[in-house]
């Protein structure tokens, strides 16, 4: 327990350090750039811890480890003047200052995942696919739409021929709201109205539908019976019971009917079907009411390539683009109630994500730390007084009103955003705490 969190909170700091710095280093060259003296170049807040001296700059890490700053000459309005402080300088060359940290979080997001990419690109191998439905929950608002699994979702919410891609990313910011749907079955199309239901724990919305797609075996549970008859990692999942498997639902739903029965499962290995009968173990460890469990870790299939330079780098821009999107659609049902806060993530849950990543390998802990640098961006770059985009936004409207705000004025607008930024960082921790409560 003390062992895996000690692991989790190191690679925090790994991921979170790596993040500052990269951040501050834009603040920082852009201001060399246009002759702003940077006084001090700070990793964590608080004392000064050790460092070094390189020039005019104090380069140091400090005692508090999450955040960063870069303190440029003249940089508040109660400084002494100086020709080559932050005030000093023309309006649009302050907001590149301020904009180049957070473009450099956006840049190296980028770069990560083009690398990844260059190595081992997964792809779901259906992906590309038309949206079909694999699986329908009964009683969810899905069913309630006379849904059916074998259903091709042909346009949701003014998007043709989406991906399930598609789907979920419109699914999740919808709770409560109508999606009109236009489906084909049996060559025909039908229209129909889907509104998710707001999930209380993840605060995301849900309808209660699932991809069809290929399950296979993403990993195997030592000691169960899916080990023991022979199961690998990779194996295609074919039937249950003779049923097709097309979503994991299918896997749950059979093994809850068979009370512990052995149940027969047929699986591809190397394109040739193999048969094996498993016995299901009951385990409460998923939660107070448990179920039957096979022993395997069940994951769509996943096809790996090698992208070259160009395509990888423009995958990562195309991935990137549409994760940012999405963070603002969220931000933006938030405010419309049409998801809830509790799916913010804070930096517990972001520590458990590190340590769980850097368990799984490099490529997992990469791809986390461009996921993460890409939400930093968008979160600094939010209109939010002392963040930024607060920043940004006050000269901007400087820049229109051709002269400076008051003091006075500034003053309290950064007070006010530094409380809102304040219960931000109460309520994400008291949501992570409550995450991992029971319950």
């Amino acid at each position: 327990m003390f062992l895996n969190l000690f692991h989790n909170v190191w690679w925090l700091l790994v991921l979170i350090g790596v993040m500052i710095i990269i951040h501050e280093l834009g603040h920082y060259w852009a201001a060399r750039y246009f002759d702003i003296r940077v006084d001090t170049f700070s990793i964590g807040f608080g004392p000064r811890m050790f460092g070094f001296r390189r020039g005019e700059t104090d380069f140091r890490i400090a005692w508090i480890p999450f955040g960063g700053y870069v303190r440029m000459a003249g940089e508040q309005p109660t400084d002494e003047p100086d020709p080559r402080g932050f005030l000093s300088k023309p309006r649009w060359q302050r907001l590149i200052v301020v904009f180049a940290g957070p473009a450099m979080n956006i840049v190296l997001a980028v770069a990560l995942l083009a690398g990844l990419y260059m190595v081992r690109y997964p792809k779901l191998a259906s992906a590309q696919g038309p949206a079909a439905i694999g699986y329908v929950k009964p009683d969810s608002p899905a069913a309630k739409a006379n849904l059916k699994e074998g259903d091709i979702i042909v346009q949701i919410d003014n998007k043709a021929n989406p991906t399930w891609e598609d789907v979920l990313l419109i699914e999740v910011v919808s709770a409560n709201k109508e999606l009109p749907l236009i489906i084909q079955r049996d060559g025909e199309r039908i229209p129909a109205v889907v509104t998710p239901e707001l999930d209380p724990k993840a605060g995301l919305g849900l309808a209660g539908w699932a991809e069809r797609t290929d399950i296979e075996v993403g990993g195997l549970v030592a000691g169960m019976d899916a080990e023991k008859k022979g199961l690998l990692k990779g194996d295609v999942l074919i039937s249950i019971n003779g049923l097709p498997i097309r979503t994991v639902y299918r896997i749950h739903e059979v093994l809850k009917k068979s009370e512990g029965k052995p149940v027969e499962i047929v699986y591809r290995r190397d394109g040739q079907d193999h048969t094996v009968s498993i016995t299901p173990a009951f385990s409460d460890v998923m939660g107070a009411s448990g179920r039957w469990m096979i022993g395997v870790e069940l994951a769509p299939r996943v096809v790996y390539t090698r992208l070259g330079p160009v395509d990888a780098m423009r995958e990562s821009v195309r991935q990137n683009t549409k994760g940012a999107t999405l963070i603002y659609q969220f931000l933006h049902a938030i405010i419309e109630r049409r998801s809830s806060p509790k799916s913010l993530e804070g930096p517990i849950r972001i520590a458990q994500l590190s340590g769980e990543a850097a368990r799984e390998g490099p490529m997992s802990f990469i791809n986390l730390m461009a996921t993460v640098s890409l939400n930093l961006a968008i979160f600094n770059l939010l209109p939010i007084p002392i963040l930024d985009g607060g920043v940004i936004l006050l000269l901007l409207i400087e820049m229109l009103m051709r002269r400076d705000l008051s003091l006075a004025l500034k003053e309290t607008v950064f007070k006010l955003g530094f409380v809102f930024l304040m219960m931000v960082v109460v309520f994400v921790l008291y949501n992570d705490i409550s995450k991992l409560l029971p319950g």
